[in-house]
């Protein structure tokens, strides 16, 4: 039987898994949720005509459900619309945006199950969505995460109405969400302490990399992979033409001195590529040892959610705080046009969400000038 499980990992409250993430559980829940909303309605049926479902045949509807390998939408169901969307798109979208969506339609698999029904893309309006943003709230998913995914379900909607299919979604709100999110960057100082720092030699390259990632401002999916046969020179420049793997958009980048003085080191060439997982393991040793420690809001998974906590600055870093650094640090100082042109970018909207927004040079200023007013008043003080 696939519904097998221990009292202690059972929540006897919600009638589910405590841990709905675990995979074995994650597939007892996803059972649990179709037998839901595929028997419910037999019993609703026997009821309505006077019957009552036996033992032995309630046995054999559940049975018929589970052993049902393939998952299968309703047709006409939001979730077969989403399903045809992603299908469409298949090779246009990068994989990072695929397990995005994926993401999204497993949330509406959820809220099927605990409404007990399908979803028919004829019933989606304001009501339905208020609900939706209740469970999301419920289950304990950020208000981003919960507006992403209507934001995708109008988007699936759309798609459905260029399909010649009549929808509300015009009717439908996507809940604002505040951005107080701060980006985590390496500031032109860390930068410094990172390139100065006493390092053994196994994190050399990994500190090249970097560094490399600071000026070039590019994804460890394109920066990983630059190498000597990507130089070009242009209006006695030494720049860098590559195609990005994510946008599929030709950049051309001149490259910064810091990374000019690195290619020497490799005889007008790139370090050897590390794998992402030792890359991202190398740096933050690189940074406790630059001394790299104050402490920051993360948010972290714990269990199966995130939760907000404080950490050092060098145990929250991964491979995109290189890309983050580059358009933070030399935002205000560079044409915003050209630091996107650089980063690929298609909107500026999208290239200020890279951008820290405290700006701690001037937060400094700002208390110097506090302490000189004040130095300057009890001065003047009989």
């Amino acid at each position: 039987m696939p519904f097998m499980i221990t009292k202690e990992d059972w929540d006897e409250q919600k009638q589910r898994p405590f841990n709905i993430y675990l995979k074995k559980y994650k597939i007892i829940y996803d059972h649990l949720n179709t037998v839901r909303i595929q028997v419910v309605p037999l019993v609703a049926k026997a009821c309505k005509n006077g019957k009552r479902l036996s033992f032995k045949g309630l046995t054999r509807e559940i049975r018929k459900i589970c052993s049902c390998g393939k998952k299968e939408y309703a047709e006409g169901s939001l979730l077969d619309m989403m399903k045809s969307y992603l299908e469409e798109k298949g090779g246009t979208i990068c994989l990072s945006t695929y397990r995005r969506y994926r993401v999204f339609i497993r949330m509406v698999e959820m809220f099927e199950g605990f409404i007990v029904r399908h979803i028919s893309i004829a019933e989606i309006d304001p009501e339905l969505i208020g609900r939706f943003c209740q469970f999301g709230k419920e289950e304990n998913y950020t208000q981003s995460t919960i507006s992403r995914t209507i934001e995708f379900i109008k988007t699936v909607l759309n798609h459905a109405e260029r399909k010649g299919i009549l929808t509300s979604v015009r009717q439908l709100e996507v809940p604002k969400v505040k951005n107080v999110k701060k980006v985590m960057i390496l500031t032109e100082e860390e930068i410094s302490r990172v390139a100065e720092a006493e390092i053994p030699e196994k994190l050399q390259r990994a500190r090249d990399w970097l560094l490399i990632s600071c000026y070039t401002g590019q994804r460890i999916s394109d920066f990983m992979h630059f190498n000597a046969g990507q130089l070009t020179e242009i209006g006695g420049k030494q720049c860098l033409s590559f195609i990005q793997k994510k946008t599929r958009k030709e950049i051309v980048l001149p490259l910064h001195p810091e990374v000019l003085n690195i290619l020497n080191k490799y005889g007008n060439s790139f370090p050897e590529p590390l794998d992402t997982t030792l890359y991202n393991r190398h740096i933050k040793k690189i940074a406790a040892l630059a001394g790299i420690s104050d402490y920051v809001k993360v948010r972290k998974r714990v269990g199966f959610r995130g939760k907000d906590m404080q950490v050092e600055k060098w145990q929250s870093m991964t491979s995109h705080i290189g890309r983050r650094s580059f358009a933070s640090n030399f935002y205000g100082q560079i044409p915003t046009p050209l630091l996107m042109q650089a980063t690929g970018h298609s909107t500026e909207h999208m290239f200020l969400n890279y951008i820290n927004s405290v700006h701690y040079d001037r937060v400094v200023s700002l208390g110097n000038y506090f302490e000189q007013l004040y130095a300057s008043r009890n001065m003047a003080r009989p």
